[in-house]
């Protein structure tokens, strides 16, 4: 609704000059009052326009506008494609048909768009909106039934369909700041204010349509502008997230799934209407930021060695080094059979009393083949890596290590190197200290990145929300040591979905992913540890955001029956 106060209105954009067909020497005083209202509304149309985001209420907005300071029954506003030549019907209002379609009405516009070239190549002309976006020129026509030089067959078999009577028409072409024609605004049936009956457009009409006109283009085009640019912005984050997922499919997923799962526990909190985060609300801005700071969480993985990323098994460099191991144990049991031969082959001859000799000899060597078969195979599942491996296990690696082997040029050493033993004794995972540090730096220089980069002013938590999800509650986290009331709700939000997804991600080169019982063990536990924020998992529990989260990405069989009641530090309290 309009407001008619004048008190903090900027000036108004028409006001009549001495030479202006809308000075007061042509208008009786109650034209000239009613004029002012209508600018008056026109600057309060500006404003509105200016403040409008979203692109088809803007559009609706302009067209309603349009109709309200002309008093039009009916208008249309169509916008202009340059490629394919055509006007496109985008918003469409015929108040006596109680008509309503596109913008905000949801009803779909049907209607084929207006060709502005024959099939010749030749501008048409004979439509007053074609003609009005080909020439850049306004066109008035008072009564369409008595006028010349347009084509109104449409129009007439239109109003014989519904009993509609078209008459007077006002086409005004949108122009933005390149002077470049981006919609055309057709109003029909012009009413007279006291009495309803349809008349002409008026020249105050046409300029305060054409003003609105040249307003409404320069809103429309800023706000294309900045959908373009915002559009253009989560492309380049796409196109980060592309060169991650080229280096390692694996990460492309995180980077992909992170982002969801942190939206889902952020309107879960959103709608909670008790407890600790009762008062956490977020605006649609607010959504897009933490979108965008999901997106961009791991960007710093760019810098990060691949071979150290997808490190699947311990021994795995470039390629995996086991195949190294099995060949040498090979050779090592190839020798113990040789020896093994040879003894027998010169046993043939020997006396009764000594052959018994030579075959628990045999029987000693056979014995150990099966040992260094069995030692092989526990290797091999000691470069699986796991989730623990116990001091038995890492003390007996380091005893294999020590066989001694003799290399090509004869020189006697460990069957293993320190290299190797270093990597097959990885306590949990499959990355040393050394490799762990490296993906750990990940953060640092996602941090460098973001902070690196001229936020504007709507996202400029973007590398606090990004930088924080791999710190801890009780401080011993990384990069920063930050503690939980240092750290925003978003921060923690995504080091919840950090967590939860690396848990269940079933496209990890070195684990299967786990079940939703295992995994909500796990976070349970983290949560008892003062590692993940217990407020936020209790959302994640009570309003089941794991459940939703793993109907949309985990496979059947990770999806088992959870037992909250044998969840670590479940709380079923609000």
């Amino acid at each position: 609704m309009v407001s008619w106060e004048w008190k903090n209105l900027p000036p108004l954009p028409l006001l009549p000059t001495p030479h202006s067909p809308l000075t007061t020497n042509h208008l009786p005083m109650h034209s000239t009052d009613n004029l002012l209202h209508r600018l008056k509304e026109l600057n309060e149309i500006g404003i509105a326009l200016s403040q409008q985001r979203d692109i088809n209420s803007l559009l609706e907005t302009i067209l309603v506008a349009a109709k309200r300071i002309t008093n039009a029954d009916a208008g249309t506003l169509y916008l202009h494609e340059p490629e394919r030549r055509v006007l496109r019907f985008e918003i469409v209002r015929t108040d006596s048909l109680n008509i309503a379609m596109g913008g905000t009405s949801g009803v779909p516009i049907t209607f084929y768009p207006i060709q502005l070239y024959d099939r010749e190549g030749k501008p048409i002309h004979s439509m007053v909106v074609s003609h009005s976006a080909l020439s850049g020129e306004t066109v008035n026509i008072p009564d369409a039934y008595t006028a010349e030089g347009y084509d109104f067959s449409g129009t007439k078999r239109f109003d014989a369909k519904t009993g509609y009577r078209s008459q007077s028409f006002l086409a005004v072409p949108m122009r933005n700041h390149e002077n470049e024609i981006i919609g055309v605004l057709q109003l029909i049936n012009a009413q007279d204010r006291d009495s309803g009956a349809v008349v002409p457009f008026s020249g105050d009409d046409q300029q305060l349509l054409e003003s609105l006109a040249s307003q409404a283009a320069i809103a429309l085009t800023n706000r294309r502008l900045i959908a373009q640019l915002e559009e253009l912005f989560e492309s380049f984050i796409q196109l980060i997230n592309t060169a991650i997922d080229d280096k390692s499919p694996y990460t492309g997923g995180h980077c992909a799934r992170v982002p969801v799962l942190t939206m889902m526990l952020a309107e879960a909190v959103n709608r909670t209407a008790s407890g600790p985060l009762k008062d956490f609300v977020m605006s649609e801005k607010d959504r897009h930021e933490l979108k965008i700071a999901g997106l961009l969480h791991d960007c710093g993985k760019i810098t990060t060695p691949v071979h150290v990323v997808d490190k699947s098994t311990k021994l795995h460099t470039l390629f995996d080094r086991i195949h190294l191991i099995d060949t040498r144990f090979e050779v090592l049991k190839r020798d113990v059979e040789i020896a093994m031969l040879r003894a027998l082959f010169e046993a043939r001859g020997s006396r009764i009393e000594d052959r018994g000799a030579e075959t628990v000899r045999a029987a000693e060597d056979a014995a150990r083949i099966r040992q260094l078969d069995d030692d092989r195979e526990f290797l091999r599942h000691c470069n699986i890596g796991g989730e623990a491996m116990s001091d038995e296990a890492q003390q007996r690696a380091r005893q294999i290590a020590a066989y001694q082997r003799s290399d090509a040029d004869g020189k006697t050493g460990n069957f293993i190197s320190d290299d190797e033993v270093e990597n097959l004794s990885i306590r949990a995972g499959t990355l040393t200290a050394a490799e762990r540090e490296i993906i750990n730096h990940h953060i640092v220089v996602t941090i460098k990145m973001l902070e690196s980069l001229p936020w504007p002013r709507y996202l400029r938590n973007v590398a606090e929300y990004a930088g924080g999800h791999h710190e801890c509650m009780n401080g011993k986290g990384y990069p920063r040591g930050l503690t939980r009331e240092q750290m925003s709700v978003q921060a923690r939000m995504m080091g919840i979905a950090d967590i939860f997804e690396a848990l269940t991600a079933k496209d990890r080169p070195y684990k299967p992913g786990k079940t939703l019982t295992e995994s909500l063990t796990i976070l349970g536990k983290l949560k008892l540890d003062g590692h993940i924020d217990p407020d936020l998992f209790d959302v994640f529990i009570r309003e089941k955001v794991y459940l939703d989260y793993a109907r949309q990405f985990l496979a059947p069989e990770q999806i088992d029956e959870v037992d909250l009641s044998r969840i670590p530090g479940v709380s079923q309290e609000p």
